[in-house]
């Protein structure tokens, strides 16, 4: 799909989703780099269990609700050698509870790292991709940032958000060769679903058309299509892929 390697940036790529899209784009011929919370003292092994699966990634600690943070994870990246023709903002957190019992610090906390997060990672790269006429930019929302979601109106208001951010960007750089589009997952067999009581996920899986959760290397191999020269015609467009839970 591609005709020449690329330098990729997936933010939270050590586990779940994020680990899934940094393996794809690999298998497609890219340079990868991952961003992980700051201290995570397992990412180093981690990485050596991709190395030994043969993928090799760089990985970064980053804050990225933090725009100073993210502005020293741009300078490192340029220190390195690298520019950043991907962009994955993948990166984000839940603090589920109903707004009645929602403290003002869960609110922030989610708003902060699935929202802000757009601005503070993206804004360090994408004027150079506009220099180079090409770049791409993928920011991962969610099915309740479309249909909403019980106990989540923090995460469903960043989410919605998410794509509000893309829409805009995209009329921005489109005539620089610079392309940004969404994509909205539904439930995936990601560790924390899996973690969830049986009967818990059961109830999830009954509402879902097609019988199943997700797979991240559904969603990641989707994230690599758009991201290859064979998607150029794609921008500002909100892909769903959630089994056929939610239809729009």
């Amino acid at each position: 799909m591609n005709t020449k390697q690329r330098i990729a940036l997936v933010t939270g790529g050590n586990r779940g989703l994020g680990a899934a899209i940094a393996r794809a784009l690999h298998d497609a011929g890219h340079q990868v780099s991952i961003t992980h919370t700051p201290g995570n003292t397992t990412v180093g092994q981690w990485q050596q269990e991709q190395t030994a699966q043969g993928y090799t990634f760089t990985a970064y600690g980053v804050d990225v609700s933090d725009y100073e943070s993210t502005q020293q994870l741009a300078r490192r990246i340029h220190d390195d050698g690298h520019q950043v023709d991907i962009l994955v903002n993948n990166a984000g957190i839940t603090r589920d509870v109903t707004l009645r019992k929602m403290d003002k610090i869960a609110w922030d906390a989610v708003l902060r790292t699935n929202l802000d997060s757009m601005f503070n990672i993206t804004k360090p790269f994408i004027e150079s991709m506009t220099e180079r006429g090409w770049g791409r930019i993928v920011n991962i929302s969610s099915i309740n940032g479309s249909k909403g979601q019980f106990g989540q109106t923090n995460y469903s208001a960043a989410k919605a958000g998410v794509h509000g951010f893309t829409k805009a960007l995209a009329q921005e750089v489109a005539r620089k060769g610079v392309t940004v589009n969404t994509v909205s997952p539904g439930y995936l067999a990601t560790e924390m679903v899996m973690a969830v009581r049986e009967d818990v996920r059961q109830k999830i899986i009954d509402g879902i058309p097609v019988g199943r959760l997700g797979q991240p290397s559904e969603i990641a191999a989707l994230v690599a299509f758009i991201v290859s020269d064979a998607a150029a015609f794609m921008t500002g467009s909100n892909v769903a892929m959630n089994g056929g839970q939610h239809m729009y």
